[in-house]
């Protein structure tokens, strides 16, 4: 399978530069085997055993708070980083920090959504991003949730890459950097703010289960904070949106699966 290496458009083969970009054409067929046997057929996942939480925060604009029950799922240990979208995109968007092991950047929220169609195509699995409410108790801990304003420490510097921290230099980190989570999951606070599936919308103080969020929204809602942001922005209650379209260096995005 052929595909341009600057703007990931399928070729035909014997293409030698895209047509579009003038890009050089890469075979992926061996990339996306080789991302295969790496990640033993998609990415590492951490187990979330479902139950019910307090989302949100009566402070900033993260409120109400409200009751969440939620089903079992698995969540990406770390974001997508910049070699596993390579190896399934055939090509690396990403700017202010390159490397195999960084998280993927500069990919909007509709990118996100062909990655994992291609990603699904190629697996024969289902993964999605994950709901704002499966982002936010999976940052919390879960069913084992200390009760931490960061995802793992009530002190941001144990977990969080972010603008004002010690050997933060306000650029992106390779993932797993700092320390895990209560369920072992990694940078769910700061490094980059991270792509959910869910609209942005106002809450409510009605009990949900399993929700979806609104319909339509200004933008998709992005979550944890990032190393541009101060730590305030790393709270695993904070609620903010983004365009969908519009890439920026400090938002990425992680995975979800049903079980």
């Amino acid at each position: 399978m052929l595909k341009c290496k600057k703007c990931g458009k399928e070729l035909p083969d014997g293409t030698v530069f895209c047509d579009v970009c003038g890009g050089r054409a890469v075979d992926i067929t061996s990339a996306l085997s080789d991302f295969r046997e790496d990640a033993a057929g998609g990415i590492d996942m951490v187990f979330v055993k479902g139950g019910t939480f307090t989302m949100g925060a009566n402070v900033f604009k993260d409120g109400p708070e409200h009751s969440v029950t939620l089903s079992d799922f698995c969540i990406g240990k770390s974001t997508v980083t910049q070699k596993q979208w390579t190896a399934v995109m055939g090509y690396n968007p990403s700017k202010k920090g390159v490397g195999d092991d960084f998280p993927v950047n500069m990919v909007t929220w509709n990118d996100a959504q062909v990655f994992i169609t291609k990603l699904n195509l190629s697996t024969g699995k289902k993964y999605r991003l994950p709901t704002e409410a499966e982002w936010e108790y999976a940052a919390r801990g879960g069913a084992v949730s200390k009760g931490y304003d960061y995802s793992g420490s009530h002190h941001v510097d144990d977990v969080a890459w972010y603008s004002e921290g010690f050997f933060s230099f306000q650029r992106l980190h390779t993932v797993c950097g700092k320390k895990p989570n209560e369920l072992g999951i990694y940078d769910m606070s700061g490094n980059v703010f991270e792509w959910v599936n869910d609209w942005y919308g106002e809450y409510t103080s009605n009990p949900q289960t399993d929700p979806q969020g609104p319909s339509s929204g200004p933008g998709h809602v992005c979550r944890g904070g990032s190393y541009i942001h101060e730590a305030k922005l790393c709270y695993v209650f904070r609620h903010v949106h983004h365009p969908n379209d519009n890439p920026e260096f400090h938002i990425g995005f992680r995975l979800a699966l049903s079980p």
